[in-house]
């Protein structure tokens, strides 16, 4: 079962519904700026002959008040305003965080092309020059509305797309939660029957006994899993060692395995102490390693060639924090394009086995709780190289239920 989030299946009407109400017939509002009371009746009366609504004010700073209180879809301003200038007011609206993307149209008698890159320059989005032409000066006030309108409907679109994604992907995780804890039931039951079919061969029910424990093993890891993924509190840590971190991580690696797999290690810092929830940390890594040891292919064969490398880089905004990287690089088959954009969501997996598909989702999601990351590339020489990064310094204490202290 593909258990992604399935966009390409959804109905064209889940995301272009009818515009929310605010966007349905809502009059457009203008605020023209302008000291001549004859100027402002005339723009005044074109607008509002197109069913826009237009407040006035008569010198800039009772504009800039005005619109900060009303909060216009565009500002129509003389360039020759009493007690401010207009190209003053733009730039003062270009710095107020509430106006800046309010489009404002300049009026002025200059059309000098230097006049004009001056206006522009200020954060005008058009220019027109005296005399008025009324016609005209509607046609671009109301194309400059329109494409305001779609500005605002695009951002609408693009929530719902998100939220739609979000939905997909909690439907996704429902059904593949499902599909891997019913998998692993079945096998359970499986076992229990071949246990009680073969109550009397001894070693025939210790074998069922060990694949039992073997299952019951993943449906207590997929529901630890769940439940990392729910914890948003950042994690008790202590100091240790980067080798010994490393070397257990590998020897854990392999009994998860069950099989010999070197990997090369090149780690020039050492015993570096790294303050981290060690089984976090170990857990994350070991998916890596899996992750770099599976992608050759069940089909091939030869060795598959690991390799490990540490270093540290700088890390906080004034470059004073370190923070250790490590990488891990394999040859293998590389980044599959129709899921590298989806690796860290739950259940996206190129694999066909039971019990796969939320790795790399509680991996990110667990060392980013205590302040570390993981990404994915392409590897030049072939392959992947993933990248997990940690803060090689003490983060904030925490309470045993997880409270900063």
């Amino acid at each position: 079962m593909d258990a992604r989030p399935q966009l390409d299946r959804l109905r064209p009407f889940d995301f272009f519904r009818p515009a929310p109400a605010a966007f349905v017939n809502t009059p457009s509002k203008v605020l023209v700026v302008n000291d001549q009371a004859v100027n402002v009746q005339l723009l005044q009366h074109a607008l509002e002959n197109e069913k826009i609504n237009v407040i006035t004010a008569s010198n800039g700073p009772d504009a800039l008040k005005l619109a900060e209180r009303e909060q216009p879809d565009l500002i129509l301003l003389d360039v020759l305003t009493s007690e401010m200038d207009g190209i003053e007011v733009c730039q003062r609206i270009q710095t107020s965080p509430a106006l800046k993307t309010t489009p404002v149209i300049l009026l002025t008698a200059r059309n000098s092309k230097e006049a004009q890159l001056v206006g522009l320059g200020a954060g005008a989005v058009d220019y027109i020059t005296r005399p008025i032409d009324l016609q005209e000066t509607v046609a671009r006030v109301q194309t400059q509305l329109r494409a305001l309108q779609v500005d605002r409907e695009m951002i609408e679109l693009q929530g719902r797309l998100q939220e739609t994604r979000r939905t997909a992907a909690v439907g996704a995780m429902t059904q593949g939660i499902v599909h891997n804890l019913n998998n692993h039931l079945g096998i359970v039951l499986g076992y229990l029957e071949l246990i009680r079919l073969g109550a009397d061969k001894p070693a025939s029910v210790r074998a069922s006994a060990d694949s039992l424990d073997v299952a019951v093993q993943r449906i207590i890891s997929i529901i630890s899993q769940l439940s990392s993924l729910a914890v948003k509190s950042r994690l008790p840590t202590s100091p240790c060692p980067l080798s010994r971190l490393i070397a257990s991580t590998l020897r854990r690696f392999h009994a998860e395995l069950g099989q010999a797999a070197p990997i090369t290690v090149i780690n020039p810092l050492g015993n570096l102490p790294i303050h981290t929830h060690i089984e976090v940390f170990e857990n994350c890594l070991i998916q890596l390693l899996v992750n770099a040891h599976e992608s050759y292919g069940e089909s091939h064969e030869g060795p598959r060639k690991i390799t490990l490398r540490t270093s540290v880089e700088s890390s906080g905004p004034d470059a004073t924090g370190t923070k250790l990287r490590i990488q891990i690089e394999d040859e293998g088959r590389g980044l599959d394009p129709q899921t590298r954009n989806h690796l860290f969501e739950p259940f996206v997996s190129s694999k066909n086995t039971v019990g796969v598909g939320m790795g790399l989702t509680v991996a990110r999601h667990s060392l980013r709780n205590v302040g570390g990351d993981i990404t994915l590339t392409n590897n030049p020489a072939g392959g992947v190289i993933a990248i997990l990064t940690h803060p090689t310094d003490c983060p904030p204490a925490v309470t045993a239920r997880g409270d900063k202290s």
